[in-house]
């Protein structure tokens, strides 16, 4: 991958020789591959969505309940064969779908065990899980590989993006990237309850954040309305290492009804809200190699 442009953050390094800035070279390295059943109940339906968690990310989340592959270097390399191996073990599980998480400084590589998969007999949808910081060009050369899109969609407000992730630019970006989404898609579409094609925005409400989060719902009901389905998050983990006191606790309950009130009387109607208590490790997978050894 000489030039790596693959991602916004156009680092035009060469991966074969360095990493970029999602710090991976342009060799897939894989956590995790396996059924996950705590996705929105359309995906996980009765057998598990087919989860395949990929080492790196082009985003710096201070907060990352994925820190440990995603800048901690946990993970295995595999070529695309073997990748496309994956896909195929998992369909003989019985999952709903294959699940790609952080999967976009890959999506060459990606591709390709896609492609050969279903040359093989994969016939299970594709789900792109990203954090929506994403390249039109790239998600333009995905448009016949993947069949949902699940983007993260952070935040409207630069000062919150560049402060926890990084990225100023973040809505500008996700934007075009989502824009491109729905337009390759257009509206969900389900068979026996589970999606089969569409998109899914998904929105973790931050602790202190609710005002950025009214004007994240506010955005994605005037521009897409019911082109999406929008899934309101509440398991804000606080990590372990030392962030902004505002992200030191856990998100209170008030905070999230209030985002959730906020959304009904907006009129959106097609999404997910979280119950119970999602907060805390027990939520987050364990990166053991499970599927890739």
């Amino acid at each position: 991958m000489p030039n790596c442009n693959i991602c916004p953050r156009a680092c035009n390094v060469d991966r074969n020789a360095t990493l970029g800035f999602c710090g991976e070279s342009d060799t897939v390295r894989v956590a995790r591959a396996a059924p996950h059943y705590w996705e929105e109940p359309c995906l996980s339906g009765t057998m598990g969505s087919g989860t395949v968690f990929f080492c790196g990310c082009n985003l710096r989340c201070i907060f990352c309940q994925n820190s440990a592959i995603s800048h901690k270097g946990i993970g295995k390399t595999i070529d695309t064969y073997t990748l496309a191996k994956l896909f195929l073990n998992l369909q003989n599980q019985g999952v709903h779908n294959i699940n790609l998480v952080t999967p976009t400084h890959f999506a060459y590589q990606i591709k390709e065990a896609v492609l050969t998969a279903k040359n093989k007999g994969l016939l299970l949808p594709i789900v792109w899980n990203s954090s929506g910081y994403e390249s039109v060009e790239t998600l333009r050369g995905l448009k016949d590989v993947v069949d949902i899109y699940m983007p993260d969609f952070k935040y409207v407000s630069s000062a919150l993006s560049k402060k926890y992730s990084r990225a100023e630019d973040y809505f500008t970006v996700a934007k075009a990237a989502l824009d491109e989404m729905v337009l390759q898609k257009g509206g969900c579409e389900f068979k026996d309850g589970l999606l089969v094609k569409g998109v899914i925005v998904r929105h973790l409400v931050l602790p202190a954040c609710t005002e950025d989060s009214k004007a994240v719902m506010r955005f994605l009901q005037r521009r897409y309305g019911n082109a999406v389905y929008i899934s309101i998050m509440k398991q804000y983990t606080p990590p372990k290492h030392p962030v902004p006191d505002e992200l030191g606790r856990a998100l209170f309950d008030k905070e999230y009804d209030e985002i959730t009130e906020y959304a009904k009387k907006l009129g959106i109607e097609q999404g997910f809200f979280q119950t119970g208590n999602p907060v805390g490790e027990s939520f987050i997978p364990e990166f053991d190699l499970s599927g890739v050894e």
